[in-house]
C-alpha cells in the first residue's frame, strides 16, 4: 500500500533557480526601493510545472539564488509528498547557518513546491492549503511616501476610493507635525473609507506614542511598524500605554520564532509576514494558525494575487495589500490588477506565470 501510494506522488524531475533584476523608474515605498532582485525556481514533475519566486528588495539577490540552486539540487529525484514536509526537511539543513539568506532562497522553492502540489491535484493553491473560496478586502498602499502633504495624501486616497478601495495606507514618520497631518487627512475622508498608516520603523519611543495617540483620535485601523519588530521592550511599553490594539508589525521578521513573542504577548493586533523573509507559504501559514489561537489578525506584506490563497485557508487574514511591485513580471492571465475585493482564481496552482519575454528582459 505504501509503495502504491508513493507512486501516485509526482517525482521532481528537474529543479532550477535563476535570477532576475527589475530596475524601477523611481524609488517606491517607505524604504525608497530602486530595484528588486527576483529569485525564480522552476520545478518539473511528470508533465507538470511549478513556479516559485522570492525577492531581495534593494539589495543583491546573488547569495539567495546560489542557495536556491543548491536546494534545487537536493530536490531532483525527490517525490513532492507534501510541501510542508519538504520544507521541514530543507530547514533542517540551516541549523548551523541560520535563517537570513537561507529563508529568502527557501521561499522561492516553497512557492514552487506548493504550486506543483496544487497543480497535481488540479485545484487552486488556496484549496490545496485546506481552504475554501471567500472574499477578502484589499487596501491600497502604493504611491504614498512620508514627504507628502495632507492635500497630496487626500488626492491619492480619493483616487483609490474612486477605484473602489475602501481603505488606504499613507506613510508617516512620527515627526512633531504628524498629528496635525493625520487629523487633516482623517477629517476629509469619505465616510465609508478606512485609514491605516505606515511608519516604516522610523519612530522613537516618544514619537511612537505621539503617533499612536493621534492615530487613535483619528480612528485609524492600525499603524504599521511604529517600532522595529524585534524591539520587544518597546512594544511592551506601547502595550502598557494601551496602544497594542493599534499596532501592526512583522514584514521584517524571519520565521515563527521572530513573531511568536509579538503574537503570544498580544503586543500587536495585526501581523504582516513577508514571503521572502518568512521562507515561503509554509511558515506563513504556520504563524497565521498560531496567531488565530491568540486572536491576532494577519495582513501579509503585498503580493495580493498570491496571498489570496492564504486568505482562503486562514480566516484571520482580514486584509490584503495592493502595493504594485512584481506584477510586471507576470502574464496578464496570471496577475490581474489587484481589486478592492479578491477571491480565489479559477486556475490550478497559484495561477502566476512568467513570460519568456520577462525572463529575457530581466535576466542577469
Amino acid at each position: 500500500m505504501t509503495v502504491q501510494m508513493a507512486s501516485m506522488i509526482p517525482r521532481i524531475e528537474s529543479a532550477t533557480a535563476s535570477l532576475l533584476r527589475m530596475r524601477l523608474d523611481r524609488p517606491i515605498g517607505g524604504s525608497g526601493v530602486k530595484h528588486v532582485d527576483v529569485i525564480v525556481v522552476d520545478l518539473r514533475a511528470e508533465g507538470l510545472c511549478g513556479l516559485g519566486f522570492s525577492y531581495a528588495l534593494a539589495c543583491d539577490g546573488g547569495p539567495a539564488v546560489a542557495i536556491a540552486a543548491a536546494l534545487c539540487e537536493t530536490l531532483e529525484g525527490m517525490r513532492n509528498f507534501h510541501p510542508a514536509a519538504v520544507w521541514r526537511g530543507l530547514v533542517g539543513g540551516f541549523n548551523r547557518t541560520g535563517r537570513g539568506q537561507n529563508y529568502v532562497a527557501l521561499a522561492a522553492v516553497d512557492v514552487a513546491l506548493w504550486d506543483l502540489y496544487a497543480r497535481a491535484q488540479g485545484v487552486a493553491l488556496g484549496l490545496a492549503l485546506g481552504g475554501a473560496p471567500r472574499e477578502v478586502p484589499v487596501y491600497a498602499s502604493g504611491d504614498f511616501n512620508d514627504r507628502q502633504s495632507a492635500e497630496e495624501i487626500l488626492d491619492r486616497v480619493h483616487h483609490n476610493r474612486e477605484r473602489g478601495y475602501l481603505a488606504s495606507k499613507p506613510r508617516v514618520n512620527g515627526s512633531v507635525t504628524t498629528a496635525s497631518l493625520i487629523e487633516r487627512v482623517a477629517s476629509d475622508l469619505p465616510a465609508d473609507t478606512a485609514l491605516m498608516l505606515d511608519a516604516n520603523e522610523k519612530c522613537t519611543a516618544t514619537s511612537a506614542n505621539r503617533l499612536l495617540a493621534a492615530a487613535r483620535a483619528a480612528r485609524v485601523l492600525f499603524v504599521e511598524e511604529p517600532l522595529r519588530a524585534n524591539d520587544l521592550s518597546g512594544h511592551r511599553a506601547l502595550r502598557a500605554a494601551g496602544f497594542a490594539g493599534l499596532v501592526a508589525t512583522g514584514e521584517h521578521a524571519q520565521g515563527c520564532e521572530d513573531l511568536l513573542p509579538i503574537v503570544a504577548e498580544r503586543l500587536s493586533s495585526v501581523i504582516q509576514p513577508d514571503l521572502a523573509m518568512f521562507g515561503g507559504i509554509t511558515e506563513i501559514k504556520r504563524i497565521a494558525d498560531i496567531a488565530a489561537a491568540f486572536g491576532v489578525e494577519v495582513s501579509p506584506h503585498f503580493l495580493p494575487d498570491l496571498f489570496v490563497h492564504l486568505a482562503a485557508a486562514c480566516p484571520n487574514v482580514t486584509w490584503l495589500e495592493d502595493f504594485p511591485l512584481l506584477e510586471p513580471l507576470f502574464t496578464p492571465e496570471g496577475a490581474v490588477p489587484a481589486r478592492p475585493v479578491m477571491t480565489l482564481p479559477p486556475r490550478p496552482g497559484h495561477g502566476l506565470q512568467l513570460t519568456d519575454d520577462t525572463r529575457k528582459r530581466y535576466a542577469l
